[in-house]
């Protein structure tokens, strides 16, 4: 899941599609929704110890989150960007990604899950009376 910073000036749809482009290499998408609240965590005192320089200054994250749907190949997506964030990817049901990231992460991914889950949904009901599934 791409996430990054907003620069400045930038909007959070812009700043997501940004990241997610710089991170994946993915532009094919269609924004399907977006969280209503800013979605919090906070670092654990253990990673905190280990972070360094800018991170120093930091307690946590809030962060914005929208739903877009992937509307290219798989092949469009490239992780070997030139400041490379992933190591690999997988497509995986949005209910089994609170289990799949580190702990202190896991409440807002149960909260994304939850809020996205009905467009979700949605989509797989559409996709499946248009034929296309």
């Amino acid at each position: 899941m791409p996430q990054g910073g907003i620069d400045p000036g930038e909007d959070p749809l812009t700043a997501a599609v940004r990241e997610l482009r710089e991170e994946t290499s993915v532009s094919s998408v269609q924004m399907l929704a977006e969280a209503p609240a800013w979605l919090r965590y906070d670092f654990p005192p253990e990673v905190r110890a280990r972070l360094s320089g800018y991170w120093q200054r930091y307690r946590g994250q809030a962060q914005r989150w929208f739903l877009f749907k992937f509307t290219g190949d798989d092949s469009e997506i490239d992780l070997a960007t030139s400041h490379r964030e992933f190591a690999e990817w997988r497509w995986m049901p949005l209910q089994q990604l609170p289990g799949a990231v580190v702990p202190f992460k896991a409440a807002v991914y149960e909260a994304v899950a939850a809020e996205f889950g009905p467009a979700v949904e949605a989509v797989k009901v559409a996709e499946l009376e248009a034929g296309l599934q």
